[in-house]
């Protein structure tokens, strides 16, 4: 499971995505929305069902600030990059932290990350609003 399930039961700050009410819903309803259009660029090679969260962090951390609050953060990678995951009110948790397998990431004292530096880049911001349409569609599906 995802970096911190056992604590991710955060109540959602919105009701616009009906059955997602924690994350542990949320990630369970991601993972039909999760897709290599969905994923960074650079990785979609490598992305596969087995790996549905690979490349899809950033776009993944805004989208469960808006419906549960707090704060996004990013873990700095080898080679720049960073790898974005949330904090709501103390809970800290990764819905897509599985693309890592083994390795262990800090999830302390890292950067928080901003949305409006991210989707700066129009393709980031094109797979953010893919998958947003793509939860809501699932959601009202499941209604």
């Amino acid at each position: 499971m995802f970096y911190g399930y056992e604590t991710a039961t955060v109540p959602a700050a919105t009701t616009e995505y009906a059955g997602v009410d924690t994350p542990r819903a949320m990630y369970d309803k991601m993972l039909s929305v999760w897709c290599a259009s969905s994923c960074a660029p650079r990785l979609r090679p490598d992305w596969s069902e087995q790996n549905p969260t690979l490349g899809q962090c950033s776009i993944t951390s805004f989208l469960v600030q808006d419906i549960f609050g707090g704060k996004v953060y990013g873990v700095p990678l080898a080679g720049g990059g960073v790898h974005c995951y949330n904090d709501v009110n103390g809970c800290v948790f990764d819905l897509t932290s599985e693309q890592f397998g083994d390795e262990k990431l800090c999830y302390e004292n890292n950067p928080e990350q901003f949305r409006e530096d991210h989707f700066a880049d129009p393709d980031k911001y094109a797979r953010y609003l893919l998958i947003r349409d793509r939860l809501k569609a699932v959601c009202e599906k499941a209604e």
